[in-house]
């Protein structure tokens, strides 16, 4: 069946580098209706966005994709383009929405601050740089948007540049995750390398990495298969904060608690996550690879719940929880369960997005991060209670909330598949989970 929505997906993007352009133009003189122009080209791609994923999963759409020569020289080409799959039509939704609430809910936070129209100028840069990497039909352009995120993340966690710990933050989180860039950057060297006729699109890469005859074919051994999935799986640990390099991920608590909800929720940090998904092909060709993302993930979500038990700051708080969760999607991509990864990344973004916001709202009334230093707010704060409560509840793993299905999906992977040790490993990660979440819940609102 033919896509009707499909064929305007590369809008989507548009619409927020649009309204980055239009900021950055006009500058001071749209400090007024910065607010409205971020709202509405948020609003805009989301629309778009909910329209694309309503049509794919409602009828039978093929994959569909739409792209002209951006690079030629001889018989060689590179293009540029756009592929819309179920993968990346679901990620749009994520993306978008969680964006759409932070233009929103930014209106109230960064009332008053003398740069708010470059405020909202980052975060559509942002969420077109991000929505670009997404709708990426090869691994060049990916990487093209890849780095654009990298850099928006910097400008962002370091926005207000005039404090010492943020400016720390903003160059410790783009040299960290440069180190993972360099192992994707490898990679996508090997692949040009070694794919025939030079061809870095997904679809190429999905039919040579097929199986064991199409490799043999492009004399592509399974060693390289281990090392070129093992280089991927480098990119994708730095930007979405896997052990060891997890440091940058709590520092960047010092940009403005929306953009933490942004980086930490949807957006930046979920994009090593869709790349291990969109890229699974070659994964799947090596046991290996997949052992060591299995591996890397299962640690890293017991690795960093147990450091959010000891901290008192409640961003940071928040932040370790997510490099667990990260960890918990990595452990299901590495056990071959793809959807339940996905299925996590999905219900992750939008709880994760909710405390952050409920933080942002706690803070901004006490003036501290410190959870030690409040207690009993829940009397005087009675929504962002409630509201904080049912994403603690969610993020804890308790039914009928979505945290619940989406964990039980990657541990019912693991016990199918007779792995004890991660199993183990994904049940105690989640007792934590829960241990640290009524921690924080009672000490800031009940205490």
């Amino acid at each position: 069946m033919e896509s009707v929505f499909s064929q305007f997906a590369w809008a989507i993007p548009v619409i927020p580098l649009l309204a980055f352009l239009m900021l950055t133009a006009f500058g001071r003189q749209m400090k007024g209706a910065a607010v409205l122009l971020g709202v509405i080209s948020s609003l805009a791609a989301f629309v778009l966005s909910a329209l694309l994923l309503w049509e794919r999963v409602s009828s039978t759409m093929e994959d569909y994709t739409r792209s002209f020569d951006w690079i030629r020289f001889g018989d060689f080409r590179l293009e540029f383009g756009f592929d819309v799959t179920n993968l990346n039509a679901l990620m749009l939704v994520i993306v978008t929405l969680v964006s759409l609430l932070v233009n929103i809910y930014s209106k109230g936070y960064m009332h008053g601050d003398e740069r708010q129209t470059v405020f909202y100028a980052y975060i559509a840069l942002f969420t077109s740089s991000m929505l670009g990497l997404v709708l990426s039909p090869n691994l060049l352009q990916l990487y093209i948007f890849w780095e654009l995120v990298g850099v928006c993340s910097f400008l962002l966690v370091g926005f207000w540049y005039e404090r010492p710990a943020a400016r720390a933050a903003a160059k410790k989180a783009f040299i960290v995750t440069r180190i993972g860039d360099v192992g994707l950057f490898i990679a996508l060297l090997l692949l040009f390398w070694h794919m025939p006729n030079h061809a870095l699109d997904f679809t190429s890469i999905s039919n040579v990495f097929s199986n064991a005859d199409s490799l043999a074919q492009s004399g592509i051994s399974a060693g390289l298969t281990t090392w070129i999935a093992s280089l991927i799986f480098v990119g994708a640990v730095g930007k979405s904060g896997q052990f060891p390099l997890h440091t940058w991920l709590p520092d960047a608590m010092e940009g403005p608690t929306p953009i933490s909800a942004l980086i930490h929720a949807a957006t930046m940090v979920a994009a090593g996550v869709y790349l291990v998904a969109r890229t699974f092909d070659i994964f799947h060709m090596s046991p290996t690879a997949m052992t060591i993302v299995a591996s890397v993930g299962g640690f890293t979500a017991i690795f960093a719940a147990t450091i959010a038990i000891a901290q008192r700051d409640l961003k940071r708080i928040l932040a370790y929880s997510t490099v667990s969760q990260l960890g918990y999607m990595m452990m299901a991509l590495g056990l071959g369960a793809v959807t339940a990864g996905m299925f996590h990344l999905f219900t992750h973004a939008f709880f994760k997005a909710l405390l952050f916001l409920g933080a942002g709202s706690v803070i901004h009334a006490v003036h501290t991060q410190d959870i030690f230093k409040m207690g009993g707010i829940g009397r005087n704060m009675k929504v962002t209670a409630w509201t904080f409560g049912i994403g603690a509840l969610a993020l804890s793993g308790i039914p009928p909330l979505s945290g619940f299905w989406s964990k039980d999906a990657i541990l019912t992977a693991a016990w199918e598949q007779n792995n004890w040790l991660l199993f183990i490993v994904g049940v105690i990660a989640a007792f934590f989970t829960a241990f640290y979440m009524a921690r924080l819940f009672f000490l800031v609102f009940y205490r």
